[in-house]
């Protein structure tokens, strides 16, 4: 365990924003996937857009990596532009 006072504190900042980050990363891959599994075109516009707003979140906050963040919006936009 650490000595210093701040150094105490930096833990405890760190484990709650690990907690914080891993939360809001897991949730959002599990909105990505189901709007995946979505097969209507209709309902998958719909949610494109708060999926695509979690992972600016995501990008912004420094969770991912900026690319990474476009790769998925890109991904996510063309499989919804193919969907019949």
């Amino acid at each position: 365990m650490a000595n210093h006072k701040s150094t105490r504190k930096s833990v405890r900042k760190n484990a709650a924003r690990r907690d914080r980050n891993r939360y809001y990363g897991k949730t959002t891959r599990n909105a990505i996937r189901s709007l995946l599994a979505i097969t209507d075109k209709k309902e998958a516009t719909e949610q494109m857009p708060k999926v695509m707003a979690l992972i600016d979140k995501l990008a912004k906050t420094n969770v991912i990596h900026k690319n990474k963040a476009g790769n998925l919006k890109s991904g996510i936009a063309k499989k919804v532009a193919t969907m019949a």
